[in-house]
């Protein structure tokens, strides 16, 4: 399909148009249904500084040798830790975040509203690094889903996965699951493609496709629909509940160009693969959704039981006094913010 073109006029001061040549427009493609976009091409992102833009640098370090390592986070301490331990790339979990945010399970239950505000708030930490946010099903039709897409991007986050299940969705690693047809999963990743490509200014924001019909229908029915998915426009596969090392190797190769993302929770569907294992086995992503609430949930209970038995948090702090803790979620930024500022406010803290 040729680029569409445009002739631009300006007024002259007599009001006479002066025509100017066209100017070629390039633009994404669907020919044969399989969309194409020669902005975001990975090779486009192979060289250079990474950027300060985050979803930018995420297509960087997807077109760049390593895995992408991503911790799942579900507030801002859990971010903060995540930040202080070195990782490049933070995963915001859905599941994590209706826990932290709600007090509630991964049942459908956190809204749009809900993820978008935590993961405005997490990425604000550090807004260069990438966070790959859970949109669940996109909470809607097409229009939803765009909404959606376009409500994550101008919070900040780099990308997002949408899966197939049913509105009333649940956790990945729980049984009972069901999905939506073929057809209505790709229309959901159509309009998530079609809503980043309408952002003004051209949005680097990098869409998933997530099946979880791998335990429903099976790995073939799961393979051809994020076939389907990348054909449709999605930057990266993901298959939620793949069981054995086998497994993952041959949906790596059976998806090949397009990146695989991994997804293991301790317990879960997936085996406890490491990153270095993981990365042999030719996936690029690899998240662990629930890291840091199932701990932030074991120190919490025995810190409430301490409290309980003892009188006191003494055993619980661990000699962690308020300045140290605040400075784990960025005293000393704001500090010498306030300093370079001809602030005065923090001389002494």
């Amino acid at each position: 399909m040729p680029a569409p073109s445009y002739s631009v006029a300006l007024e002259t001061p007599a009001s006479e148009p002066v025509a100017l040549a066209p100017v070629a427009v390039e633009e994404p493609t669907r020919e044969s249904g399989v969309y194409y976009n020669a902005r975001l091409d990975p090779k486009n992102f192979l060289e250079g500084p990474l950027s300060p833009n985050p979803a930018t640098r995420l297509r960087q370090m997807l077109a760049r040798p390593g895995i992408v390592v991503a911790p799942g986070i579900c507030d801002g301490i859990s971010a903060r830790c995540a930040l202080e331990a070195g990782f490049d790339c933070l995963y915001q979990s859905g599941a994590a975040t209706t826990a932290s945010r709600m007090g509630q399970p991964d049942l459908a239950i956190a809204t749009l509203n809900d993820f978008v505000g935590a993961g405005q708030m997490v990425s604000s930490l550090n807004p260069s690094v990438p966070v790959i946010a859970d949109a669940d099903t996109g909470f809607g039709g097409p229009a939803m889903v765009a909404r959606t897409v376009r409500q994550y991007a101008r919070a900040g986050i780099a990308a997002c996965h949408i899966e197939d299940q049913v509105q009333t969705k649940r956790c990945g690693h729980l049984m009972g699951k069901q999905v939506v047809s073929r057809e209505e999963f790709i229309t959901r990743i159509r309009a998530a493609v079609i809503a980043r490509d309408g952002i003004p200014g051209g949005s680097d924001f990098v869409i998933i496709g997530r099946t979880d019909s791998a335990q429903v229908l099976g790995m073939d029915e799961a393979i051809a629909r994020l076939k389907l998915a990348a054909a449709a426009g999605a930057d990266v596969c993901f298959i939620e509940g793949v069981k054995t090392k086998d497994l993952l190797e041959s949906t790596v190769a059976a998806l090949a160009p397009t990146p695989v993302l991994v997804n293991v929770i301790s317990g879960g569907l997936t085996p406890s693969f490491t990153y270095f294992e993981a990365e042999q086995m030719g996936a690029k992503i690899i998240i662990f959704s629930l890291v840091s609430c199932v701990a932030m949930a074991h120190a919490c209970r025995a810190a409430m039981k301490s409290l309980k038995k003892t009188g006191t948090d003494f055993i619980s702090a661990q000699g962690m006094d308020p300045k140290k803790f605040f400075e784990v979620m960025g005293l000393n930024e704001i500090i010498e913010l306030d300093a370079a500022a001809g602030g005065s406010a923090f001389q002494l803290v």
